[in-house]
């Protein structure tokens, strides 16, 4: 399954996307799921883990394939995952210390196995069928598209202002989204931003003039929330004009977490990616270990485009990878620069055959993805953070690129 959300648009035009908080009930799935396998991979960097979690009122289910030599204390990391992003009360949404968490995985499928598992006559093949695809532009200096960018920041800093109790009438819960007007490729302006976050109606918080007696978030709770929170991210370079804000538009947002909603891994892949910006292959990252291209070769796509951009062969730069299950070899790669190269495509694509390794155990082996790093990969995307865990983020490969294409 391909998805195309974005494509390029001629003249004027607006684009919107959204992320949302780690306290969401699908990235409160997302990353008990990512911390399961990182507690596998911590003591077997083998494993293989396939691991689907399910948040609703006070129960937590992970489901899912596992073989490994760990041995872990899966309720553990459940709870202590909820509890880190701030689950602690059933008044916030879950009490990571109450809640009850089911346990139901099983081992590896064997025909999965024999067809991913490298041996002395055999190389690892990919995990699954399947196209992913990696993206980046000049928008940004993460070399992201603007909108899911600040979006991303937005929930970053919502987390940071609850943490820091510098707004602690907050709680986990919450979504942003921003919408970027362009003229054809090139934004110009922010033109709204769109914030709902989850808080306390505790009476302390309505004397402040944040909630009014109905439990609605008052006109000075929305100003505070754009003074502490919006603001201090938009690039100022971008605000022409009055920006149209919405914050919290239904008036109230007490019940959140998953009372308010059902939680599920791998529900935000598009948050997880470009917002919508390009294409997505459909499969999700989290819960899944790096034998798993849906993952892995996602990552590689990033790096790749990434470092096309970077070497300013293209101003956009989107790539698609397909894989057959069980085979080493790509079955086809795809690079689509919207009309923005500075050298033919096919040139970028006889580039990317030699200066990246395409395999799935030469991906793993290049970008390091043996480590526990993947938790931190499921909340304020996978992508445009230049954290050293996130080795698909480096433009290491840019300037040999830019030499062998003749570009200065």
């Amino acid at each position: 399954m391909a998805i195309n959300l974005g494509n390029s648009n001629s003249g004027t035009h607006l684009f919107t996307s959204e992320s949302v908080t780690m306290g969401h009930p699908d990235k409160l799935a997302d990353q008990i799921s990512d911390a399961i396998l990182d507690a596998m991979i911590a003591q077997d960097k083998n494993s293989r883990v396939a691991c689907e979690t399910l948040v609703k009122n006070t129960t937590i289910i992970v489901a899912g394939e596992i073989t490994s030599k760990a041995v872990v204390d899966i309720p553990q990391i459940v709870r202590k995952t909820a509890a880190d992003i701030g689950y602690t009360s059933s008044d916030i949404g879950l009490d990571a210390k109450t809640c009850t968490v089911m346990v139901c995985l099983e081992r590896q499928s064997p025909d999965i196995s024999m067809g991913v598992t490298a041996t002395k006559k055999k190389e690892q093949g990919a995990g699954d069928q399947g196209l992913m695809f990696g993206f980046a532009c000049n928008e940004t200096a993460a070399l992201m598209p603007m909108p899911i960018h600040l979006a991303h920041r937005i929930c970053e800093r919502l987390a940071y202002v609850r943490e820091k109790k510098i707004l602690p009438w907050l709680r986990p819960d919450g979504k942003a989204q921003v919408t970027v007007e362009y003229d054809g490729n090139k934004p110009i302006r922010i033109d709204t931003v769109v914030c709902s976050t989850q808080y306390s109606d505790a009476p302390e918080y309505k004397k402040k003039g944040w909630i009014d007696k109905a439990g609605c978030m008052t006109e000075r709770g929305r100003k505070v929330i754009i003074e502490k929170v919006i603001n201090p991210v938009l690039p100022k370079k971008y605000i022409k004009g009055k920006i149209k804000y919405h914050i919290n538009p239904t008036g109230r947002f007490v019940i959140g977490g998953p009372h308010g909603d059902c939680g599920l891994t791998g529900r935000k892949i598009i948050v997880d990616t470009y917002g919508g910006r390009g294409s997505h292959g459909g499969g999700a990252f989290s819960g899944k270990d790096p034998s798993k291209v849906d993952r892995s070769a996602s990552y590689m796509a990033r790096y790749v485009a990434k470092n096309i951009v970077a070497a300013k062969l293209a101003d956009i730069c989107e790539v698609q990878i397909a894989y057959a299950i069980g085979v080493a070899e790509p079955i086809s790669i795809l690079i689509d620069t919207r009309g923005t190269a500075k050298v033919s495509e096919k040139k970028l694509v006889e580039l990317v055959r030699k200066h990246f390794p395409l395999k799935p155990a030469d991906i793993i082996k290049h970008l390091k993805l043996l480590r526990p790093i993947y938790t931190q990969t499921a909340r304020h995307g996978h992508f445009g953070r230049n954290l050293p865990e996130f080795t698909w983020e480096k433009t290491d490969k840019a300037k040999i690129l830019a030499k062998e294409a003749g570009i200065k």
